[in-house]
């Protein structure tokens, strides 16, 4: 009996390594994940070693971005419908997702000044200042300035995609509806606006927020939304201060790749906030 079922386990075994070894039909693992087109695109302009951790940390910030971009989207449009559940679902994605891209600072910042300088001048005017999956994102968050715009005139499929975020309703502009669709008095100016135009802050929607949070058992969607909110601007400043501060370590204050101020830039918009009264309520609560 014993000898049987070794037999039978071996004979299990053998049909399970048949299984995962014959692939001459089926899809395989690298194509279903297109990696020879991911892994044969670290092309370094220079002989240094580090420019492949340069360009690695940059590619894996894209394709986290790429998936922010994702889940801001389908949150927006949960809210829209009213849909809370999975629209708290996918923030919380986007805030663990968050924390990844701000690690990726410590990684690179394990490359010095002096390694960095090897290929810097490889990269002529690129810079990460250029990218619009970035953008993207501060416009789903609601921080929206013309003159980005400028800097993709270059990319006609790029442009159109950012004036399309541009002009479309951020997380904020949602939010701020769905506590009207809740019945809490909100400026009705505020619903139908141009949302091309940076939102600096409304007593109505200020007032509304009060509410919520002085009675979360009543608007516990509205509370969680609104906490939810507050992680995802809480991280985006963590990754704000990481990006400034690696910067600073490894260039100091000069002037970025791309002609930005380098760090001066990075630390003017730290001073932005993108849900202000959901930061005020905690002084006032």
């Amino acid at each position: 009996m014993e000898k049987r079922s070794i037999s039978d386990l071996q004979q299990k075994l053998n049909s399970e390594k048949d299984i995962h070894t014959d692939f001459r039909e089926d899809m395989t693992y690298g194509e279903y994940l297109s990696l020879d087109a991911i892994l044969n695109n670290q092309n370094r302009l220079s002989n240094h070693h580090d420019e492949m951790l340069f360009i690695i940390i940059h590619q894996v910030s894209e394709l986290w971005m790429k998936l922010i971009i994702h889940e801001m989207q389908g949150a927006i449009q949960a809210i829209e419908r009213g849909e809370m559940q999975p629209a708290f679902k996918m923030l919380a994605r986007v805030s663990k997702i968050q924390m990844q891209i701000i690690q990726a600072w410590d990684v690179l910042a394990t490359m010095t000044p002096a390694e960095y300088l090897q290929f810097r001048d490889d990269l002529g005017k690129a810079s990460g200042f250029q990218s619009y999956q970035y953008r993207l994102i501060e416009f789903s968050l609601g921080y929206k300035t013309p003159h980005i715009l400028k800097i993709y005139e270059k990319e006609k499929d790029v442009l159109a995609r950012l004036k399309e975020a541009y002009s479309a309703p951020s997380i904020y502009d949602v939010s701020i509806k769905a506590l009207a669709k809740a019945g809490l008095p909100v400026n009705e100016a505020l619903l139908n606006r141009d949302f091309s135009v940076v939102y600096s802050g409304d007593d109505s929607v200020a007032a509304a927020w009060k509410t919520v949070y002085e009675n979360t058992d009543k608007y516990w969607d509205l509370y969680q939304l609104g906490e939810k909110l507050v992680d995802i601007e809480d991280s985006l400043q963590q990754w704000r201060f990481r990006h400034m501060k690696t910067v600073e370590r490894i260039i100091g204050f000069k002037v970025g790749t791309g002609g930005s101020s380098g760090v001066n830039y990075l630390r003017q918009v730290l001073d932005h906030r993108f849900f202000p009264e959901l930061w005020d309520l905690r002084t006032v609560l």
